[in-house]
């Protein structure tokens, strides 16, 4: 996590320019701002869409889920029934009633599959579009998502980051990979911080402590702008000029009140807070679609609440379910609901997914292990053609029966949306043209190409 901290203020008053603000937090915030450039040296692409993805990290079951098999055998079926939807061939979870109301609205793509069965592997793949073997030892190669939409598009609105993750990124602990990577820590995420009011509070990365006033705040900038003439060589290279730039949006935001009243969703009405739920999930979609009206290009929601939060459920997965999937049920559809009553559902994709799904049978455990060979993942919005099932499995949920596809589809048709091309390259660490996912293409069934 990165904040102006008490701690911070000792570096405000008496460290260097370039060591005021962490990396991380100075670049991330001045990624709107700060110059981008691509293979080309383009500005950024803005269509003015945006993305909420519920990263459904652990691997959920998709045949408990999404691809439910009533009809097989109790051990691959689960212990739960299905709910038919008005999407022809589409049952959801007994657990997930609300997803009847908004099935017309989703596309259900259930034949992505890859090869990587541990979680930061295919984690990696996932979310920067690159396999990657022992991956929490090599630590993150290739920007996420995010990071590239912050570069390529940026913000909607000028004044907001490009890219928030809900609560955090989490790029300190193994098995999540959604930083910038080479891109720079100028297109990190924006941390959003925790729900006071749900007992997991983190402040902001751009929210002062109370013992820093913004007024003390402001003699630290001038402070700054007063050492100009002892800069150090780093300050006239090009990194260091950028450095002034992130400085000068860092300030910006921690001295906007408009920004702080984005992130604020005591703001809303408490009916609309109910509708949502009143757990981590809920106020965490709510924030999303408050960040996404403010001009916030990419949101990731790191769901999460307590006990109920991690998907890998190698045991009990139905005692685990039964506690997860109502709030996600709740939280998922509300977002849906709420975005298409605001007139927003053309211009917000939203999306949810994990890094792999559920093995086809309950184990002795009653769980269910890592199985990459089928996974499910469900969108709409943003433009996309609703209404449809993509794909199918075999008849125990084992694999793809047809219509097989991967992560890179999935990242290109993400970015497709935005008005991004999968196919740009972008300079690596040693500044080789890297094509934004390493394999993959728009899937033609979500923009009527078929």
């Amino acid at each position: 996590m990165w904040s102006v901290s008490a701690q911070a203020e000792q570096q405000l008053a008496g460290l260097p320019r370039r060591s005021m603000l962490k990396w991380g937090t100075a670049g991330l915030i001045a990624g709107a701002a700060s110059p981008i450039r691509t293979a080309a040296a383009s500005p950024p692409l803005n269509n003015g869409k945006a993305v909420i993805l519920f990263c459904m990290a652990g691997g959920p079951s998709h045949i408990d889920m999404y691809d439910m098999k009533p009809h097989a055998p109790e051990q691959v079926r689960g212990p739960f029934s299905p709910i038919m939807t008005a999407l022809s061939g589409f049952d959801v979870c007994e657990l997930m009633p609300r997803h009847v109301d908004i099935a017309k609205h989703l596309t259900v793509i259930r034949s992505l599959t890859h090869t990587l069965s541990v979680h930061d592997d295919a984690t990696h793949w996932v979310q920067t579009g690159y396999p990657l073997l022992n991956a929490r030892q090599k630590g993150q190669q290739n920007p996420a998502d995010g990071a590239v939409v912050a570069k390529l598009h940026g913000p909607n609105r000028p004044g907001v980051p490009p890219y928030v993750c809900i609560p955090e990124d989490y790029r300190s602990h193994a098995g999540f990979y959604q930083s910038a990577a080479y891109l720079g820590s100028r297109y990190n995420a924006v941390n959003s911080g925790g729900d006071p009011s749900l007992g997991n509070f983190r402040r902001p990365e751009f929210a002062l402590p109370k013992e820093l006033p913004l007024g003390r705040l402001d003699d630290r900038r001038q402070l700054l702008q007063r050492m100009d003439a002892f800069r150090t060589n780093l300050d006239q290279t090009t990194a260091g000029q950028s450095l002034d730039a992130v400085h000068d949006q860092a300030f910006d935001l921690i001295g906007s009140p408009r920004i702080n009243e984005v992130f604020d969703v005591s703001r809303e009405p408490d009916a609309l807070r109910d509708r949502y739920g009143r757990h981590a999930y809920g106020q965490g979609a709510l924030l999303a679609r408050r960040l996404v009206e403010a001009g916030v290009t990419f949101v990731t929601i790191n769901l999460y609440e307590k006990d109920v939060d991690w998907w890998d459920d190698h045991y009990t997965i139905e005692k685990n379910l039964r506690k997860r999937l109502p709030v996600y049920d709740q939280a998922f559809s509300a977002l849906v609901q709420d975005l298409r009553e605001r007139g927003m559902a053309d211009n917000v994709l939203v999306a949810a997914y994990g890094e792999f799904g559920r093995a086809p049978n309950i184990d002795v455990h009653t769980g269910r292990g890592h199985w990459p060979a089928a996974m499910s993942a469900v969108l709409t919005g943003g433009g996309i053609c609703e209404g449809q099932i993509i794909g199918s499995t075999t008849w125990n949920g084992g694999e793809p029966k047809d219509r097989a596809l991967g992560p890179g589809d999935l990242l290109a048709s993400i970015y497709h949306v935005l008005g991004i091309d999968a196919n740009t390259h972008l300079p690596d660490a040693q500044n080789r043209p890297t094509r934004l996912v390493e394999h993959g293409d728009p899937i033609r069934e979500l923009f009527g190409d078929v």
